[in-house]
């Protein structure tokens, strides 16, 4: 063998190799970069999302806008079995809600069927083959001629000229009725429908041609009207003594000839089972809830940012979420699948959680469920605590493991208050889930149209998540409290609340 054909051998092995070693730095450098975009799909969708495959959530990006139930229900849907579609149990026809109106239609025989094939002589009824289906109305518009009596005596001219008094419309002298307007604010700020195309839809199907700007003073107007209710709500929240919070950023145009949006905030608080109070900050700050919680001295549970801290009356209490904890391990744990020890840190922390699951199924009050956790919970947190201790110890300070175990540990005393307050829940995922429909806005409506519109788009906001979390049709609601509400004097302001209006229907 000659020394070139060893040489030339030898180059060729080096290529391989190298070849080898660029395919192995290519396969995770993709991996990585799957990881990576699986976490920001995960952040998108929300923590339902963590239950999906890659293929469902790229399933999802197809969409222009997915709802948060959406998410869940795609999560708990049992994925299909590999056995072929014959052996698979159908899961039976679902039942239509008692409650919805219903609409006979009965189907005769033919005239062929109604003898009988025997004898000849006509057949009888005997009953009827049943089955329901859902059907639907599309909406119908019609134009409301009001006609209002003038009264006048006609023995004499003294009494002058009477009229039946008009009555109280949401828009003076408007084109539309209140129902109308009423559908346009739900649409946007329920539905995330623009008002764009809103008025496309409307000049469709009635011929009517209603610009956006006229749209928009609609919604402008029902936000200026509900501002005072939406106080009355703030205030009704600082005499509780349990407020949890988050905020979520917004785009507003600015109007000041730069040609950029301005990033605003929506800052939301609310209690569990009760009303909900966004409000909106042209800055992240702490001015905003240092404003807005003044000298409040209950429980404040919010995420680990800072600008939560130094605000309200000086016996505050500030508690944190175990949910956010929680998730900061699970990304270590995608991220590295045979991470023992993050599997093992949220495998405890949902132990923790199933303590509060066993007490929502066997309906305990809060002073069981505290009896429960101090007997349950106190040992496993001395447990969780050391692992993430020992974690720490070992974890590169820049991992996420180690980024996890500093952030749970910096707030370990915040995520222990549960222990004290027996209202206080675990996790503050009902104050993020009532941002979510902000954020699907968002996709739809793009941003806010002004600084001076913000406080109005905060105020429908309130309304519409407090209808949500309350079980009120909102629609209902609006229709009730907003004609003449302009008129209403301030002292009957707190009985226009969601909370009081749905006491009084009761």
């Amino acid at each position: 063998m000659s020394a070139e054909s060893t040489t030339r051998r030898l180059s060729e092995s080096e290529q391989i190799e190298q070849l080898k070693k660029q395919l192995q730095w290519a396969e995770l450098k993709i991996r990585s970069l799957e990881e990576q975009l699986r976490l920001e799909r995960i952040a998108k969708y929300g923590p339902n999302s963590e239950k999906l495959s890659d293929a469902q959530l790229e399933l999802l990006e197809l969409e222009p806008g997915v709802s948060n139930i959406e998410v869940q229900a795609e999560s708990e849907r049992e994925p299909l079995p590999a056995a072929t579609s014959k052996n698979r149990k159908h899961p039976g026809r679902q039942k239509l809600p008692a409650e919805l109106p219903r609409v006979e239609r009965v189907i005769a025989c033919a005239p062929e069927h109604c003898t009988c094939r025997a004898c000849g002589k006509e057949t009888a009824v005997i009953g009827y083959e049943q089955s329901e289906y859902l059907d639907r109305e599309p909406a119908k518009y019609f134009v409301v001629v009001t006609k209002r009596e003038k009264r006048a005596c006609k023995a004499c001219e003294d009494g002058g000229v009477t009229t039946a008094p008009a009555p109280a419309r949401i828009i003076d002298k408007g084109l539309v009725s209140d129902r109308v307007v009423i559908d346009t604010v739900v649409a946007k700020y329920s539905d995330h429908q623009p008002l764009y195309r809103q008025s496309t839809i409307l000049e469709r199907e009635t011929g009517v041609e209603i610009s956006r700007a006229t749209l928009d003073g609609w919604v402008m107007r029902v936000g200026e009207l509900l501002a005072p209710i939406v106080t009355a709500m703030g205030r009704e929240l600082l005499r509780g003594t349990y407020i949890q919070a988050d905020e979520t950023p917004v785009d507003v145009q600015m109007h000041d000839k730069r040609g950029k949006n301005h990033q605003a905030y929506l800052w939301q608080y609310g209690r569990p089972g009760g009303s909900v109070v966004f409000d909106f900050r042209l800055g992240r700050g702490r001015e905003g809830p240092k404003h807005f919680l003044g000298q409040f001295e209950g429980i404040l549970q919010s995420d680990g940012y800072a600008a939560y801290e130094k605000v309200g009356g000086p016996k505050i209490v500030h508690a944190c979420c175990w949910a956010h904890s929680r998730r900061k391990f699970v990304d270590a744990v995608k991220l590295n699948p045979r991470d023992a020890v993050a599997t093992r840190i949220v495998m405890r922390i949902d132990d923790l959680f199933a303590i509060d699951a066993q007490a929502r199924a066997q309906g305990l009050d809060h002073t069981a469920r505290q009896a429960l956790r101090v007997e349950r919970a106190t040992p496993l947190l001395a447990v969780i605590k050391q692992e993430i201790q020992a974690a720490h110890a070992s974890a590169l300070p820049s991992s996420t493991l180690g980024k996890a175990a500093t952030y749970t540990l910096a707030l370990w005393r915040k995520l222990t208050r549960f222990l004290d307050c027996p209202e206080l829940e675990l996790s503050n995922n009902l104050a993020e889930n009532s941002m979510r429909p902000v954020a699907l806005g968002r996709k739809n409506w793009i941003h806010i149209g002004s600084q001076q519109a913000g406080p109005r788009v905060a105020a429908i906001l309130s309304i519409v998540e407090t209808c949500r979390r309350l079980h009120i049709p909102v629609r209902d609601y609006l229709a009730a409290v907003l004609p003449g509400l302009g008129n209403s004097p301030i002292s009957q302001i707190k009985e226009r609340t969601p909370s009081a209006w749905a006491a009084a229907c009761r």
